[in-house]
C-alpha cells in the first residue's frame, strides 16, 4: 500500500501548493523541512489535523528514509520554478529522487509556474488558509497569488 507524502519547505506551503491533494481526504503524511519556523506557525501546522486526516506531521531537516520508497507518491516543491532558495533546494532532492525512478510529483507555490492553472474554488482555498494559518491572514487578505492557482508537474525520463 502506498502513502502520499507532501514535502513542505515551510509551514503553510503544503496548503498553498497541495491544497487539492489535502482536500482529497487521502490521509497524507506531511514532512515540514524547516524546523526554524516560528512557534506560532508550528502550532498552526499541527492543528491542520483538525481539518483533514493526517498520518503524521514532522519538523526536521531531513526526510525520514522509511518514507522514501518507490511505492509512495512524493510531492516536492519545483526545483526550477520556485522563487525561494530553500524551496528550490528541497525541490532538488525531489529531482534527484525522480531521476532515480521514484514517483515524484512537483508542485509550486509560485503561480507563475507554467503548469499552474486557475483554482476552481479560490474562495474555499482562501478560507481554508485563513482557518489553518491565521497568523498569515494578512498574506491571504490582499495577495491572490497564494490561493487562486494550483498545479502539478510529473517529469518523464
Amino acid at each position: 500500500m502506498s502513502d502520499t507524502i507532501i514535502i513542505a519547505p515551510h509551514t503553510d506551503d503544503e496548503c498553498i501548493g497541495c491544497y487539492e491533494i489535502l482536500m482529497k481526504k487521502i490521509n497524507p503524511i506531511i514532512v515540514y523541512m524547516s524546523p526554524d519556523s516560528d512557534e506560532e506557525r508550528k502550532r498552526e501546522a499541527l492543528t491542520l489535523s483538525k481539518y483533514i486526516d493526517l498520518k503524521a506531521q514532522l519538523f526536521q531537516r531531513s526526510i525520514p528514509t522509511n518514507l522514501i520508497n518507490k511505492d509512495n507518491i512524493l510531492y516536492f516543491p519545483d526545483p526550477y520554478f520556485e522563487k525561494h532558495f530553500f524551496h528550490r533546494e528541497i525541490g532538488g532532492i525531489g529531482e534527484k529522487l525522480a531521476r532515480e525512478g521514484f514517483n515524484v510529483i512537483f508542485y509550486s507555490v509560485n503561480m507563475e509556474a507554467p503548469y499552474c492553472k486557475e483554482e476552481t474554488n479560490p474562495k474555499r482555498k482562501r478560507h481554508f488558509l485563513e482557518k489553518v494559518y491565521p497568523s498569515q491572514k494578512s498574506l491571504w487578505k490582499y495577495e491572490n497569488k497564494y490561493f487562486i492557482f494550483n498545479g502539478f508537474s510529473k517529469w518523464i525520463f
